[in-house]
């Protein structure tokens, strides 16, 4: 095993969430844990890292543009995870993502998941269903954003 993980962190995550103890145990042994200062940088836009990020504790700011130099996207929650697109198709990173205090983060890399395929099929299932869900989920925050910037340009649909 890598590290220890927290079973009850881990189960709570978006990509744990239906997951028994076991098998986010399981899950655990390819996974590591990262702690990160105020303000530090756990991964830049055009990074080439493919790396999982679950945020365990604290809080995680995806900004666009490196260094946190651009604007902050969103604020990350405990359980949310990122890095999904990067992780399942290796490309390179399209934001960055900053510390906004203490915060700890497991990380996976795709080569390691990929040690459970044999073994544990039903694990990668379901994580690969919860990174479907996760990605669907932000799709559709972003499309009511994009809704609501444009009402509020065109002066639509609500009170501005």
């Amino acid at each position: 095993m890598k590290n220890e993980i927290d079973l009850e962190a881990m189960c709570k995550s978006t990509i744990g969430n239906e997951l028994t103890k076991d098998e986010c145990r399981t899950l655990g042994t390819v996974m590591g844990i990262k702690k990160l200062k105020d303000g530090e940088i756990l991964s830049q836009e055009g990074d080439p890292a493919c790396t999982l990020y679950i945020l365990i504790d604290g809080r995680l700011e995806l900004y666009s543009g490196k260094e946190g130099k651009g604007n902050v996207i969103y604020t990350m929650k405990k359980g949310e995870c990122a890095g999904t697109r990067a992780f399942i198709d290796r490309t390179t990173r399209k934001a960055s993502l900053i510390a906004n205090g203490e915060t700890t983060v497991y990380t996976m890399e795709p080569e390691d998941f990929e040690t459970l395929i044999d073994g544990n099929p039903r694990i990668i299932y379901k994580v690969m269903r919860a990174l479907f869900r996760n990605t669907h989920t932000n799709l559709i925050r972003m499309n009511q954003e994009a809704r609501q910037l444009s009402n509020y340009i065109n002066k639509t649909q609500g009170r501005y």
